[in-house]
């Protein structure tokens, strides 16, 4: 295999990783409350919003983990 052909398999096997990782992160954020009263785009809005203001965006992407044990908190599962 030359260098060339390396790089290439690297770079394609580096994207797939990365893409497949965002598809399983993005599936894990909670989207459904526990209480059918307040299971609305509305009430979830403002959930995630008061989330993302509690844990600021960090470098190291812990904010993420915080964020949905927050709306878990807040009976989203």
């Amino acid at each position: 295999m030359t260098l060339s052909k390396l790089g290439q398999y690297l770079r394609g096997t580096t994207f797939s990783f990365l893409a497949a990782s965002i598809l399983i992160g993005c599936s894990l954020y909670p989207d459904e409350n526990t209480d059918p009263a307040k299971n609305n785009k509305v009430t979830f809005r403002q959930d995630a919003l008061d989330c993302a203001q509690s844990y600021p965006e960090s470098g190291s992407g812990t904010h993420v983990k915080q964020r949905i044990g927050c709306m878990n908190l807040k009976g989203w599962h």
